[in-house]
């Protein structure tokens, strides 16, 4: 074998290079964000990469332990001097000598990843289940002979009518000298939620407390994690962030987690382990942001889905990827924080699951089940969580279904030619001009459009990186709409389409946006496997929305709620132009934001909440997408832009698709002749 097969995520790029090649050097070839300012001499440790180890089946590969050149004296020096995270390698030592898989970090990009998953506007009905309570304890008595923790419990009853408490041993370790030190009148942090049980003492203090209490509404999901650190007193968001899923190294949808799982022993302990600690380093990095002490941070509710919540409980998620689907459990879960190895919070804080709908539609769903409320919605809405997997609920206060379909990375920018994750830098808005096919554009962290004035100064820092999810569903919706790209998804030819800018590739054709290589920057175009790869996707959310309408026995909804990160950045129009969504009035289809995150706070700030949910869980009803025989014909019929056989009559009113049809020999096919006679 005189070459190898590099994989990188995750930006799923890929390339084969000659054995020898710096993981570095291929990096820089394929346009991968790996930092080095050293110039590859070991000193900066930049471009610290995480190679992947085992079967990866998704990819075809096998990455054997000796996939990299061995540890070598430049790594070890640096490794004596600072120390480098187990598991980790020096890009630009670690040489390529067989396939291998290859995580980029994301301290190792240039080009830092903005996780879009801000927390949405929302006033929370504050019912906690933490509280501080100030109470004043009977000094012991000879006489009298009690412990200090049942008079504290006494206190409680006689002030708060608090009926019973219990506690841990790091509490009762701290008791007596805290009642001490304040003179027999402490402020205790007390735990009690919606379920029969006594009042859990978390935590103790000297006198009247008046620091913070804090609890995190954290959505983990498949792609990135978004942690919101809440003042539980008042509800208010006090700093928001997130990073990647450090899974991600091991797929990048959660079929190839659960094939990990299957093909490599141990896998599941290892994904387990990579997103707690990842969870943990993200708590840590806010709490430090916001000045907030570890001790303050009494409690933790997460939603994920299916494969996500078991593999982040330390449960084989294996079950999950075989017929019919089985949760270990799906009930809503309470458990000591303390169990899931987070270190970044009170050591006795508590931590809370929200339930599971079913096999692959999961806490998320629940969580956006509560933010938008369907169940109690006078008209047919249709609710889209957009993702890597997207979940999906349809219902009105008579029925609501659910489902779960995957559409796979690329609305996150991967597996896209151009692609990156959202970041500065990254096209995240285009037009193009239906008359002379020029494009314009934004970038994230830019505000100007590339034909204003002042833009090239705007951006010189951040530069023209790539094109993320956002973006890319634009630019396809827009060659549609221009009549660069036909209905069935094919891109014309320059003879075709009247522009120079679709450009051979191969025996396909790409569109240009960008051209920087005359600088050393990239060169960002749509490619006809870009243009596959969202066809791939928005058929599968389609195909599982039509699904749900079947059961329900309607062709129409009367609104769209788009959800998650994606859902608060794309244009309605852009999304229904390409099929994403059943044909609905514009002005009906509206972003509800990062609803996953609203559920998870909701339910942080609200005890009610979480028995709310608990019982509309049991009410929604599940469709399996997976084993329905109707959704491949609705998934193939999705495939066209913006559909094969479904009319869109309120799209009509509002954008007038070009009827075109172009054939692969570049020509000018009667497709073309008939563009231009239409023009």
């Amino acid at each position: 074998m005189s070459d190898a097969l590099v994989i990188f995520t995750p930006s799923g790029k890929r390339g084969r290079f000659a054995l020898g090649t710096p993981v570095l050097t291929a990096a820089r070839q394929l346009g991968v964000d790996l930092d080095s300012v050293c110039g590859g001499r070991g000193i900066c440790s930049k471009c610290q990469i995480s190679p992947g180890l085992g079967e990866y089946s998704k990819h075809g590969v096998t990455v054997a332990p000796d996939a990299l050149s061995e540890w070598n004296a430049v790594e070890q020096r640096y490794h004596d001097k600072r120390g480098l995270k187990e598991g980790r390698r020096l890009g630009c030592q670690a040489k390529v000598m067989d396939d291998v898989v290859i995580d980029v970090p994301p301290e190792s990009q240039v080009h830092r990843q903005v996780v879009r998953k801000a927390a949405t506007a929302r006033a929370m009905t504050m019912d906690p289940a933490t509280r501080l309570y100030f109470v004043e304890v009977q000094e012991p008595d000879m006489h009298e002979p009690s412990g200090d923790f049942e008079r504290l419990a006494k206190a409680l009853r006689t002030e708060w009518e608090i009926p019973g408490i219990t506690a841990g041993l790091d509490v009762l370790r701290k008791l007596q000298p805290t009642l001490r030190e304040g003179k027999w009148r402490v402020t205790v942090a007390l735990h009690k939620d919606h379920k029969p049980g006594p009042h859990r003492v978390l935590d103790i203090w000297p006198g009247l407390y008046e620091g913070g209490l804090y609890g995190l509404a954290i959505d983990l999901g498949s792609t990135t994690i978004a942690a919101h650190l809440c003042d539980l007193r008042t509800g208010e968001v006090v700093i928001s962030s997130g990073i990647m899923n450090p899974q991600i190294r091991f797929g990048e949808d959660l079929m190839s987690r659960v094939s990990y799982v299957m093909m490599n022993p141990g896998g599941d302990v290892e994904m387990t382990r990579a997103v707690r600690e990842g969870m943990d380093a993200l708590i840590a990095a806010i709490s430090e942001e916001a000045q907030v002490n570890a001790r303050e941070i009494m409690e933790a509710v997460i939603v994920c889905n299916p494969v996500m919540h078991h593999l982040f409980l330390g449960i084989d998620p294996v079950e999950l990827g075989q017929a019919p689907f089985a949760l270990a459990t799906s009930d809503a879960i309470s458990l000591d924080i303390r169990e899931l190895d987070m270190k970044a919070v009170n050591p006795a804080a508590r931590g809370y699951l929200l339930p599971c709908i079913a096999g692959h539609v999961g806490a998320d769903a629940a969580a956006v089940a509560l933010s938008e409320s369907p169940e109690t919605s006078e008209d047919l809405v249709l609710v889209v969580d957009v993702g890597t997997n997207a979940e999906i609920l349809l219902g009105d206060k008579r029925r609501v279904l659910a489902c779960s379909s995957p559409t796979g990375p690329a609305f996150e920018g991967a597996q896209i030619s151009s692609g990156q994750r959202a970041a500065p830098g990254a096209i995240e808005k285009i037009e193009i001009d239906p008359v002379t096919k020029e494009p314009r554009f934004r970038v994230i962290g830019c505000e100007l459009w590339s034909d204003e004035a002042g833009f090239d100064e705007a951006t010189a820092q951040s530069g023209i990186t790539g094109i993320c999810g956002s973006g890319i569903i634009e630019a396809v919706a827009e060659m549609r709409m221009a009549g660069l790209v036909d209905a069935s998804g094919l891109i014309g030819s320059a003879e075709q389409t009247g522009t120079w800018r679709n450009q051979p590739e191969g025996r396909t054709h790409a569109y240009l946006i960008h051209d920087a290589t005359d600088t050393g920057g990239p060169r960002i175009t749509v490619t006809q496997g870009d243009i596959r790869a969202i066809q791939l996707a928005k058929s599968a959310l389609y195909a599982g929305a039509r699904l749900l309408m079947d059961e329900i026995g309607t062709d129409h909804v009367d609104r769209v709620v788009l959800a998650g990160a994606f859902g608060a950045h794309i244009s309605a129009k852009h999304a229904m132009v390409l099929g994403m969504i059943p044909d609905a009035l514009l002005k009906n289809v509206t972003s509800a934001g990062n609803a996953a995150g609203t559920g998870a706070r909701m339910a942080l700030c609200s005890i009610a909440a979480r028995n709310a949910i608990e019982g509309t869980v049991r009410r929604i009803h599940k469709v399996e997408t997976a084993i329905e025989p109707r959704f491949q014909e609705h998934f193939v019929n999705a495939n066209a832009l913006p559909h094969a056989v479904d009319k869109f009559p309120e799209l009509s009113k509002i954008v007038t698709l070009p009827d075109v049809s172009f054939n692969t020999g570049g020509g000018d096919s009667d497709g073309g002749r008939r563009r231009r006679r239409k023009a």
